[in-house]
């Protein structure tokens, strides 16, 4: 079935593409110079290989290029990879154009616009070949698999309509087993009752069962296993929880399986230390390149435009929900009301200078400090008002569970739109389940994505922050 090759193809695509794109630098190389990039006198180069490596695939993880390759339609395969080739294009011009300098390694204009040509064409013709061979084999690669579903209970119907929607998976379910025929509305899915399941298995050549049937049927559970095993058909047992909650992560303690709610990759310590590093090293960047130039602007225009102090100091809920102060650029005029009520569009508080700067998120900037400090993140979810934590929390379940994360100055939920005013718990709700699934799928190159695209929306300037 798909998701059995899905790894194997993605391993290909990702090689091929590297082959392609070093082969590139290598040809464009030797037809300018007539010698291999390799020599001794030229080892300069090489790192700028190596560049050239690192940022193609930090390009194809913010685009998604290497998801789902086998069952992205041509159209969709071809947009990705264009706006792949045009992020990798962007950041080695600004890499080595502008932050290295093409003097410092020899690298002449004409071999990066040639290199970059010559990998173009070759990334083109590569990804026809691929879509061609991909679709020629479209019934090999699918490897559908015959199965039926012990239990036609809720859990058992709705993996049915799972695997019905999701064909990519390969099932195909021919029915059901259960003791009770009216759970199954479709009478030709009923097949019998569980007794005779292993039977029908080995007589239609089933090679997977799959169990929903409840915990306390243990005994029946465990005689269906080791029948399967005898006759060497794969048993997949769905757990009771499903019917309460949505496990994403189970590890062992000892011979005991432990479920957790959720995945937690920042549990990890080595991943703490990864982003408390990027942190560091990316607020330090800010604070001297940008915020030190850019600060005694700001400050007089923020005291010319209004009466009262630069920044703006505000108590917010941080990490394990310990309050913290959190530093802004003052945005408004000073009012009773900044600790207590949302900003709202047109806002009269806001001042104008105030207004371009919430736009852009320049009123943000003195957070990097806070990020220093360490009592917040370059990208995690948006710190909220203790007043607002303590009436959200009592309408969202799991508001709370966004504070295992230090707050951060940007965040999945900001670039996804849902920043600014909440003027329901229903918009409240969308950032919550966007907060948490950053927390269940962290990675170093998610936070890169989330950095690059808020960089992107500051500069053309977001319509929802006011």
């Amino acid at each position: 079935m798909i998701n059995r090759h899905t790894t194997f193809f993605k391993a290909l695509n990702l090689t091929i593409d590297y082959l392609v794109l070093n082969l590139s630098l290598i040809a464009t190389y030797y037809i300018e110079n007539k010698a291999s990039i390799f020599s001794a006198g030229n080892r300069k180069y090489l790192p700028i290989v190596l560049i050239f490596n690192l940022i193609w695939l930090m390009s194809a993880n913010i685009s998604g290029l290497y998801l789902k390759v086998l069952n992205k339609d041509s159209i969709l395969t071809f947009r990705n990879v264009f706006r792949t080739y045009f992020l990798f294009v962007s950041f080695i011009c600004f890499t080595i154009l502008i932050l290295i300098g093409s003097e410092a390694y020899f690298i002449t204009r004409q071999y990066l616009f040639y290199s970059l040509a010559i990998f173009g064409f070759l990334l083109g013709f590569w990804k026809v070949i691929f879509l061609l061979i991909r679709k020629s084999e479209r019934a090999s690669l699918m490897d559908t698999r015959k199965a039926v579903i012990v239990g036609a209970g809720r859990t058992g119907q709705d993996l049915h309509q799972y695997l019905l929607k999701n064909w990519d998976t390969g099932y195909r379910i021919v029915g059901f087993f259960d003791d009770d025929p009216a759970k199954i509305i479709e009478k030709d899915l009923y097949l019998g009752d569980t007794k005779h399941c292993i039977v029908y298995a080995k007589q239609h050549k089933i090679t997977e069962i799959f169990c929903t049937l409840p915990a306390s049927d243990t005994e029946r559970i465990e005689k269906l296993m080791l029948d399967a095993d005898k006759n060497m058909i794969r048993f997949k047992s769905v757990p009771e929880y499903y019917d309460y909650q949505k496990p994403t992560y189970i590890q062992s303690f000892g011979h005991i399986p432990i479920v957790s709610a959720r995945a937690e990759p920042l549990e990890n310590l080595l991943n703490r230390v990864i982003k408390r590093c990027f942190d560091i090293v990316f607020s330090l960047f800010i604070i001297i390149f940008v915020f030190s130039w850019l600060f005694p602007i700001l400050a007089l225009f923020i005291k010319l435009g209004s009466k009262g102090p630069v920044f703006f100091v505000q108590i917010r809920s941080g990490h394990n929900n310990n309050p913290f102060k959190c530093y802004k650029f003052r945005s408004m005029y000073v009012n009773s009301d900044a600790d207590k009520t949302q900003a709202t569009r047109n806002d009269i508080r806001v001042t104008k200078l105030g207004a371009f700067m919430r736009r852009t998120s320049l009123d943000e900037l003195p957070q990097f400090f806070n990020v220093l400090i360490g009592n917040m993140s370059v990208v995690g979810p948006r710190p909220h008002m203790i007043n607002h934590t303590e009436e959200y929390s009592a309408l969202i379940d799991v508001f709370m569970v966004r504070h295992f994360l230090k707050p951060g100055i940007t965040g999945w939920a900001q670039i996804k739109g849902f920043r600014g005013e909440t003027k329901t718990v229903e918009a409240m709700n969308q950032r919550v389940e966007a907060d948490l699934w950053y927390l269940e799928n962290w990675s170093f190159l998610l936070d890169l994505k989330i950095v690059f695209l808020t960089v992107r929306d500051s500069l053309a300037g977001n319509e929802n922050a006011f």
